[in-house]
């Protein structure tokens, strides 16, 4: 066989003296190994015929080296000893004679090459060759709206496609009459003012779309906890790979398809992808199935992942969702209703007018530019009667377009999209869009206690074994009986883990913030071996912790050895009440009786009221035949034993508060906001924070009603409850029904709450809240979807901050209505008041689509863009049934009403009499007065109450340049865009009575701040056919 290859080599080698040098190394690399695999086949001969004598010497010494090139720098499929369709078809059909024939998770997961301990290489080149053979965790969305398709929209709107069709008939008449060159100005301005109109707005809410695109992206990218190369971290869940070993526990999302590994009472809960309600058991033998979308309902496991992204039926789900937010929160169905409202009054205006314009053209009470009578019956040319009927309907429409309010719906995109930005720097992600604004509204804030009043960096401070208080752990007389259970109650009954890096290196903790520090305490202190103590125990059952039980455990026996252990860790209170017997410091087994319980109680008591989380370990021991009751599946059906058991020890964990809670709850206060702790520590150890915190007082009594367990609170009557609930402000021992007690009882009784919550258990209070707060570090995926707002950094603080950010997106609302509404008022009347006495409307209608603009959308931005400020946090919350529109609004936007009505109106009938100009230079006057009245008013819209309304303008950089260009914009129009706008140029004598006539708005608007309003909405004193309904 060799001696053909030797052939087929040496015709090469002949070959290769004919080709060019590149083509030669080539040929050499290929003579290489052509030679190798000869002198392999030769060594296997040889081998086979003196097996016996040269075998140890031919491998001690390899005489051959193996190359594998691959042409196209490509990974295959073939490194990876499973198809990747059949891993598809396994997960996806559930199908378990599929996963027999692969040979079991075992064979699936030595295919993949991951290692069932160890997981992953997890390195660059690992993580892209599983990229390339098997795809990444992510699946294709659907394609962002663009910038034409909002232009698109903007141009459906019924009002501005009739301002386009008036100007196109202007537009072919001025052509006709006048020829090209000056015969466009009319109908060539109102086109352009309105693609300008329409250019901004779409590039606005275009701009707006994006922001929510991006959040939308964040709140996405869930943290998952893998396994690679024995070390247990947080990756993306887009950075997951096909082979990676994730961790699950309660409230988590499967990230992707995958086979169960190992874990215990692992339950899931599928509705998201099956709908069905009911929770699956995962384990090894009969359902190893693990779906992506899923969450995980009890227990906790590891999982082997097999399908990624689009393999997966979650994959391929979302990928068809559209996931465009047309969320339309409560406050824009309001503005939606107030916008209607008002439009019908700008439209029964704007017909008047087209009536009265109309009835006075055709009876010849109209003059043109030369004082002749414009229609003279038969002898006024047809083209003539048609341009003048385009121009006095294109004024009508564009007092419509003037007078609806198009500016309310931007802004609250606008303040909401800007709020959502801003809040995610101040750490709260914004889930839901009407939360920002139900937030301003918020009266009582439900709180947890760890992590968001405290820093969630616990550690142990005390450890009583028996009623010893233990300081020095090197102490001989710690039996080394209690240091091994203690071992076993603290490594094995936990969801933590420990990582040591390197020999001599201190280990690594991984899991939530109690497990990690009593891991921690049992590692470095009592010297325990985690390892070890897995190699040498078997864990036969576990009860998962859940805030309900407040307590976990867990059936093991040591390997070799009949007896079984029950493990118990939890609550101390809790766990002391199950107990019996207790082992004193030297492993001498006591009688727990009534005098020894209460001194337990005592220590407990005093280590609460240090803020001291108290934790107890108990055990028990059965034989295997007492206990083993075994199933088909090997299983046992048994409950953990609950009665009869040793306490073992007692540890205290330090939780320091967070800083700057104290000042967070007294901004609260000031806010007139009540602060509820709702925790699941003992009633001692919550009193202690909720004094620390500034939640109650050191001198308060403490049976006063403010300071409640949840099984007392759960036991009232509703009668009891609807009358203490307001009182309480601490309810300690609280299981996450009580929490949605409370927050059902505080609503019935008319309160906006807020609730912070971040177990899976936490779900139905966070659903029930008018505003879910869910924790962004502890909080599980559960609690995430069940809010509207993340807090990303667990404080406290930062929920005070969505409540600042609340309350500003609701004034700020409140600032540009007040703004717009004035404007609305004043043109309106202007327009109709001198259409009705003089046949004509003063601003024309490029002139009122540029006072459109100014104040729709550059008035959104300038208004829509104000920081929080202290005097928010200061106001009482602002009631369900508030009117929008306030009594203070009112007074402010009708005084400045009433002023600019009266001026215009003044110019409109004295002017030209008054400053001795001709009426183009009158009209002028008019256009320019009226917009720099709104330059001066956006000022006063700054402050609804307090006087001075430049207070903090330094800060707000958008709002001075918005002015600015505001202010140079008209300066172009007036003196630059004669044709255009119609306008004529002004002398700085005219420029100086217009901006002195536009000032005296700041004094107006600051005497009638001195002006006390009543306490009844200002509507409520008419009945305007349920206009005060829609506002309100």
């Amino acid at each position: 066989m060799y001696n053909s290859k030797v052939q087929l080599c040496l015709l090469d080698l002949f070959t290769t003296l004919r080709l060019s040098i590149p083509q030669k190394r080539w040929r050499r690399a290929f003579f290489g190994i052509c030679s190798s695999r000869i002198m392999v086949s030769f060594a296997k001969d040889v081998i086979a015929k003196r097996k016996d004598q040269l075998r140890s010497a031919f491998f001690r010494s390899p005489s051959y080296t193996i190359l594998d090139i691959n042409s196209n720098g490509d990974v295959s499929s073939d490194c990876f000893k499973v198809d990747n369709k059949d891993l598809i078809e396994i997960i996806k059909e559930k199908n378990p004679d599929l996963l027999r024939q692969q040979g079991g998770v075992q064979a699936v997961a030595a295919a993949l090459k991951t290692d069932v301990e160890n997981g992953i290489l997890g390195d660059a080149e690992d993580v892209a060759s599983r990229h390339n053979v098997f795809g990444s965790n992510t699946y294709p969305k659907q394609p962002p709206k663009s910038l034409f398709h909002f232009v698109w929209e903007a141009f459906k709107d019924t009002i501005i496609l009739i301002l386009l069709g008036c100007a196109l008939l202007s537009l072919g008449f001025g052509i006709r009459e006048n020829g090209w060159k000056d015969g466009w100005y009319d109908g060539g301005s109102i086109i352009i003012a309105v693609f300008i109109i329409v250019g901004v707005s779409a590039f606005s809410n275009f701009r707006q779309s994006k922001q929510f695109k991006k959040l939308s992206s964040i709140s996405d990218n869930i943290p998952i906890d893998v396994i690679r190369s024995g070390r247990r971290s947080q990756i993306s869940i887009f950075d997951i790979v096909v082979g990676d070993i994730v961790c699950l526990k309660i409230g988590d999302q499967i990230p992707a398809d995958g086979l169960f590994l190992d874990g215990h009472s692992l339950q899931v809960d599928e509705s998201s992808m099956t709908g069905e309600s009911d929770h699956i058991e995962v384990d090894g033998n009969r359902n190893p199935f693990l779906i992506s979308g899923a969450k995980v309902a009890d227990g906790y496991g590891r999982m082997l992942v097999t399908s990624v992204g689009m393999n997966t039926a979650w994959g391929e789900m979302m990928s068809s969702i559209n996931r465009d937010n047309n969320e339309r929160t409560p406050l824009q169905e309001r503005l939606d209703k107030l916008t209607l409202s008002i439009g019908k009054v700008g439209l029964a205006v704007a017909f008047l007018v087209l009536i009265v314009l109309l009835v006075r053209y055709f009876t010849g009470n109209t003059e043109d530019e030369n004082g002749n009578q414009e229609f003279n019956g038969s002898r006024t040319k047809i083209n003539d009667v048609i341009n003048a009927v385009v121009s006095i309907i294109s004024d009508a429409v564009t007092i419509v377009v003037v007078a609806i309010p198009e500016g309310l719906p931007l802004t609250v995109t606008l303040t909401l999209a800007y709020s959502m930005k801003r809040m995610m720097v101040d750490q709260a992600m914004v889930r839901k869009l009407m939360a920002c604004e139900t937030m301003g509204s918020a009266t009582t804030i439900c709180t947890d206690k760890t992590g968001t009043l405290t820093m969630n960096q616990m550690t142990v401070t005390e450890f009583w074994l028996g009623q010893d208080a233990i300081t020095d752990y090197a102490s001989p007389t710690i039996s080394s009986v209690i240091i091994d259970l203690l071992h076993q109650g603290a490594g094995l009954n936990s969801t933590g883990a420990v990582y040591k890096p390197h020999s001599g290196t201190l280990p690594e903790f991984f899991g939530s913030p109690t497990e990690k520090a009593i891991l921690s305490w049992a590692v470095l202190k009592l010297k325990m071996d985690i390892e070890e103590l897995k190699k040498t125990c078997t864990i036969l059952q576990v009860e998962a912790f859940n805030s309900d039980k407040k307590r976990s455990g867990l059936l093991m026996k040591k390997n070799g050895e009949r007896l079984i252990h029950t493990h118990w860790k939890g609550a101390a209170e809790m766990i002391l009440a199950m107990c019996s017997r207790f082992y004193d410091r030297n492993g001498s087994l006591k009688f727990m009786g009534e005098n020894e319980m209460k001194k337990f109680e005592l220590i407990i008591q005093n280590m609460a009221a240090n803020s001291l989380r108290c934790i107890a370990f108990a055990q028990k021991e059965t034989s295997i035949e007492e206990l083993f009751n075994y199933r088909e599946d090997g299983k046992i059906h048994e409950k953990l034993s609950e009665e009869g058991l040793i306490l073992l020890g007692l540890v205290g964990l330090k939780d320091p508060c967070r800083p700057g809670v104290k000042n967070a709850v007294e901004d609260c206060r000031d806010a007139g906001v009540q602060i509820k702790m709702i925790t699941g520590d003992n009633i001692f150890t919550a009193r202690a924070i909720a004094i620390e915190c500034g939640i109650l007082k050191p001198n308060q009594v403490a049976d006063n009603g403010e300071v409640v367990e949840g099984v007392e609170f759960r036991n009232y009557t509703q009668e009891q409850r609807m009358e203490r609930v307001d009182k309480i402000c601490v309810m300690a021992r609280s299981s996450p029904f009580d929490k949605l007690l409370m927050v059902q009882c505080l609503k019935q009784k008319g309160h906006v709450v807020a609730v912070t919550g971040d177990g899976t258990n936490d779900a139905p209070a966070l659903k029930e809240a008018d505003i879910g707060l869910s924790m962004g570090i502890q909080g599980t995926e559960v609690a995430k979807e069940s809010s509207d707002i993340v807090i990303l950094d667990d404080n406290f603080a930062s929920v005070v901050t969505v409540l600042r950010w609340g309350r500003c997106v609701y004034n700020n609302i409140q600032k540009f209505i007040q703004f717009q509404l004035t404007v609305n008022v004043a043109a309106l009347v202007i327009n109709f008041v001198a259409a009705i006495s003089a046949g004509e409307v003063p601003l024309t209608a490029v002139q009122l689509l540029w006072v459109n603009l100014i104040m729709d959308t550059l008035g959104a931005l300038a208004l829509a863009t104000e920081r929080p400020t202290k005097e928010l946090i200061e106001k009482p919350p602002v009631g369900r049934t508030e009117p929008l529109i306030t009594n203070v609004m009112w007074r402010n936007l009708m005084a400045q009403a009433l002023y600019q009505i009266s001026v215009l109106l003044t110019l409109q009938f004295r002017g030209e009499t008054i400053f001795s100009v001709d009426q183009k230079v009158n009209d002028t006057l008019i256009f320019n007065t009226f917009v720099l009245c709104q330059v001066f008013n956006e000022f006063n819209s700054r402050k609804l109450e307090k006087k001075n309304v430049f207070k903090g303008i330094h800060k707000n950089k958008l709002f001075i340049g918005i002015v600015g260009l505001t202010i140079i914009l008209q300066v172009v129009i007036v003196e630059f865009l004669k044709r255009f706008a119609d306008t004529e140029r002004l002398d700085w004598s005219e420029w100086c009575v217009c901006i002195g006539l536009a000032a005296i708005s700041w004094p107006i608007g600051w005497v009638v701040k001195w002006i006390p309003v009543p306490e009844q909405p200002f509507l409520s004193f008419f009945q305007v056919a349920g206009l005060s309904k829609q506002i309100e």
